[in-house]
């Protein structure tokens, strides 16, 4: 090869580059969905908004992702990776600029839709993208990210608005700039997955499972919508129950749910790793049942501690679920259907994420008020769980009495 050729060859990301490109987008897109949760009591101070409007605010932003993925959940499995996180970055740093300047609840509710649709938009891709370049080492990957994106964004967010000028600007305009640096590194990502014929007709939404999966994706869902209804209380009520409970208006308390659930699970993630899928999901629902059951009893008894302490354990929950039940699916997948698969997943999760954090909103204004509905929702969700580990177990039979 001559100088000349290989001076003219474009500089492309490596195999392990682009793992860590891609999760980290993965971490700011999340970031960003939860950098508003230490922000709702400033702008419920500015704007004179209920916890209802709260949670409507958090759960149009689940419903947007749910819109997107369903979508253009498979549109990179035609049109390749790189074009569509070209403009979900596009779209996201849009969705920025417009929370950088709200104004009140209707600029907010406008930037969470945008902000929605160019997350959803993306984590398929994403997804897919990290298990393209490294089945073993992406699969990892897909789980462990979301919980540091949004456990960092809750707490860099709180520390913002705790100790820095203009929160409400400050914190947006930086994930602003972290987006433009990544958008540098995709241009210098290779490919992944070659174009495919279809790209239209991917658009339109179809929930579609290769029969390969069909059995394993019965038993994540169950698991998946608990460990993420869990964490849209978290992200949307969360900072006002653990303000009430440590008698502060402190927004560092206003991320600190939040970001403790999240950073366990990532933790717990790496944990189980190495351990079956199968046992991952059981650690997951037993750490959920424990963990929440015990949040019960501080928030009873008033313990800011025992309140943390028992998040933590629940985020061990979060963490092993969420990463055994994407084990268990999508590695069984070829390259031209992981990104659908994935899309199908987050669709579960994400109705997790808003669907139960929206009725609680209404449940705190029009009945009993955060605690008593921290309570049922808490209920609600170890019912859910002990739902999903007897269907795992109940799954599982057969394959059991076959080994013995």
């Amino acid at each position: 090869m001559t100088r000349t050729a290989v001076a003219s060859r474009p500089f492309r990301l490596g195999r392990t580059s682009s793992l860590v490109l891609l999760a980290s987008i993965v971490v700011s897109l999340l970031a960003a969905s939860s950098a508003p949760t230490p922000l709702y009591a400033t702008y419920q101070a500015e704007w004179g908004f209920s916890p209802m409007t709260t949670t409507v605010v958090f759960g149009v932003y689940a419903v947007a992702v749910l819109v997107a993925l369903l979508i253009f959940g498979r549109l990179s499995d035609h049109v390749g990776r790189r074009p569509v996180l070209f403009v979900a970055l596009l779209v996201q740093a849009a969705a920025l600029v417009v929370f950088a300047f709200a104004g009140g609840v209707p600029a907010l509710m406008v930037a969470r839709v945008v902000q929605g649709l160019a997350t959803g938009a993306a984590l398929a891709a994403l997804g897919a993208g990290m298990l393209d370049v490294d089945r073993v080492r992406g699969t990892t990957a897909n789980a462990v990210a979301p919980g540091i994106g949004t456990g960092g964004g809750a707490l860099l967010s709180a520390l913002v608005v705790q100790f820095l000028p203009a929160p409400t600007h400050l914190i947006y305009l930086a994930l602003l700039g972290v987006l433009a640096v990544q958008a540098v590194g995709v241009a210098l990502m290779p490919e992944t997955v070659s174009r495919a014929p279809g790209a239209r007709q991917s658009l339109v939404p179809e929930i579609k499972l290769p029969r390969q999966v069909r059995g394993p994706v019965a038993i994540a869902a169950p698991v998946l919508f608990a460990v993420w209804a869990l964490a849209g209380f978290y992200a949307s009520l969360g900072p006002a129950l653990v303000r009430d409970l440590a008698g502060s208006t402190s927004a560092v308390y206003g991320g600190l749910g939040l970001f403790v659930l999240a950073a366990v699970a990532a933790l717990s993630v790496l944990a189980v790793d190495k351990r079956p899928a199968h046992t991952a999901l059981t650690v997951g629902i037993v750490g959920l049942i424990v963990g929440v059951a015990g949040s019960l009893f501080a928030i009873s008894a008033g313990s800011t501690v025992g309140f943390l302490i028992a998040t933590g354990v629940a985020g061990i929950g979060f963490g092993s679920g969420f990463q055994g039940a994407i084990r268990i699916v999508v590695p069984l997948l070829p390259a031209h259907e992981r990104a659908g698969v994935l899309a199908l997943l987050y669709v579960v999760s994400y109705l997790g994420l808003g669907l139960p954090a929206v009725v609680a909103g209404y449940l705190v204004v029009h009945a009993g008020g955060l605690l008593d509905t921290a309570r049922e929702y808490g209920v609600a969700v170890i019912v859910l769980a002990a739902l999903a580990g007897i269907g795992l177990a109940r799954r599982n039979l057969p394959r059991m009495r076959t080994a013995g």
